[in-house]
């Protein structure tokens, strides 16, 4: 990455010392670096500096185990990269909608979170439009779906998010106080642990502060049940979706087990209030950590059983194989991240190729890539849970002696930026934080795995019987609330 500044996970420096490139280079190395595949993008955001604005971009080497970051000076409009990397199309769909900064040439220039009234439409006499939500049947959270379909077949699936939107990454400037952390932890809510974590590790960077191994054994040890958790959950809805009632029976009650470990090691079940800047606010003691190994000794053969029927119904795995496919060259053009990515092929899980914390020391064993179908991105669930569930428990056995916590000074370094990424449940958790002067948050970034994802899910939907929405949906299962910031 020619002329860009080279950085580890989870680290800060001065935003004077990001280089500054010219535009037609710094949009040459973007398209090249993501084109050949190499590199990824994981933020594209404007940056304020000396009272000019900026396009920062942020990217992955997974082969070097390393971030890049350059700026460029950009006034109210740019060259589109998205026709020659269509991996930045929505990051620059969120320029326009959210700064008026507009992408020229960019093919399907749409707000990604404010609905506008208009969609993709096919002309004939036997096209039909599906509509779907934004209010769903059941208690989920609200987005539209718009099919362009001939028969049953999916030509064309829209989907307009925004319902959710709260302003978190606006609420989040300003001095950093007791009311940071719950808002990045309710980001999306079933994530906690694993934005806990990140946006602690920018207030350890930009305060100088490191942890001990113990603080972060339990931190990955949350971040693991996290997963285990949203993953057995999804894969019971996957079986009800498909009206195999065992598993799907099975797999609620036992998401349940997990919750309660979660909450054996914090008193919240989603692993709220226990991550903190300079390590945890819990201990797991000896008593306590046995009393989790024999909870998971007896409920994971349960799960195993529970899973191993779903796998093992011809009537389940008919609707499962190929269905919903997303290729290879698609997910990478596309930039998918997390379980969804790594089911069409994509290796890149930040726990090995990014690893911070707990996780430079062990981490789970990595899940086989699939074919990109609703198999796949099950299956890769499946290989997840049980290689989070061995790392839980080797971890709880070896848990390292040392402190709790390390006093942090939240008083955090001025003109500074700071960077973590995270591998959530569903994929590549990115935060930013810069700051001012004074050393308060300026601004705050925050890329959900699902900001990635959703365009996945439109992807899989092509050529696609409607019916097998609900269960294409659930394989990918995304965050409305993550996306909408």
């Amino acid at each position: 990455m020619k002329n860009f500044l080279k950085l580890k996970n989870c680290s800060a420096v001065k935003v004077e010392t990001l280089p500054v490139l010219p535009f037609a280079e710094f949009r040459q190395t973007l398209i090249e670096s993501t084109g050949k595949g190499k590199c990824r993008v994981s933020a594209f955001f404007p940056l304020q500096k000396s009272s000019e604005t900026f396009l920062c971009a942020l990217l992955i080497d997974p082969e070097e185990h390393s971030l890049y970051c350059a700026l460029s000076p950009v006034g109210n409009s740019f060259l589109s990269l998205t026709p020659e990397a269509p991996v930045f199309h929505w990051f620059e769909r969120e320029l326009f909608e959210k700064y008026g900064i507009k992408a020229e040439g960019h093919p399907w220039l749409k707000p990604i979170r404010k609905a506008d009234g208009e969609y993709f439409t096919m002309a004939g006499d036997a096209v039909n439009e599906v509509a779907v939500g934004p209010v769903h049947a059941g208690v989920i959270e609200p987005g539209h779906f718009r099919f362009q379909c001939m028969g049953e077949k999916v030509y064309s699936l829209e989907i307009s998010l925004g319902y959710q939107s709260r302003g978190v990454e606006k609420l989040l400037e300003g001095k950093y106080s007791s009311r940071t952390l719950p808002l990045f932890e309710s980001a999306a809510g079933d994530t906690a642990a694993a934005a806990a974590t990140g946006a602690c590790a920018l207030i350890e960077a930009l305060s100088g502060t490191v942890i001990s191994e113990r603080a972060q054994q339990i931190r990955a040890i949350l971040i693991e049940l996290e997963r285990v958790a949203n993953h057995t959950g999804d894969l019971g809805a996957l079986a009800g979706d498909v009206a195999y009632l065992p598993t799907a029976s099975f797999c609620g009650r036992i998401r349940g087990e997990y919750l309660n470990m979660t909450a054996e090691i914090c008193g919240n079940r989603f692993g709220r209030n226990c991550i903190i800047p300079g390590g945890v606010r819990y201990d797991i003691e000896p008593a306590r950590c046995e009393k989790l190994l024999a909870h998971l000794r007896r409920v994971n053969p349960e799960l195993k059983h529970a899973l191993d029927l779903m796998f093992d119904s011809p009537t389940v795995l008919d609707r499962f194989e190929n269905t919903g496919s997303v290729s290879l060259e698609t997910a990478r053009s596309i930039g998918l991240v997390g379980p969804a990515g790594r089911a069409s092929g994509v290796k890149l899980d930040l726990r090995y190729d990014l690893p911070s914390g707990a996780y430079k020391n062990s981490a789970p064993k990595q899940a086989p890539c699939g074919a990109g179908d609703v198999l796949s991105r099950a299956k890769v669930r499946y290989h997840e849970i049980f290689a989070s569930l061995e790392f839980i428990e080797k971890t709880l056995i070896d848990l390292a002696q040392g402190e709790l916590c390390t006093p942090c000074i939240t008083a955090l370094q001025p003109d500074s930026i700071a960077f973590s990424l995270t591998e959530a449940w569903r994929g590549e958790l990115c935060q930013i934080i810069v700051t001012d002067t004074q050393g308060n948050i300026d601004q705050c970034r925050i890329v959900d795995p699902s900001f990635h994802n959703w365009f996945g899910l439109a992807m899989a939907l092509r050529n696609e019987e409607i019916s097998n929405f609900p269960i294409c949906n659930k394989s990918f299962n995304l965050s409305y609330c993550g996306h909408d910031l």
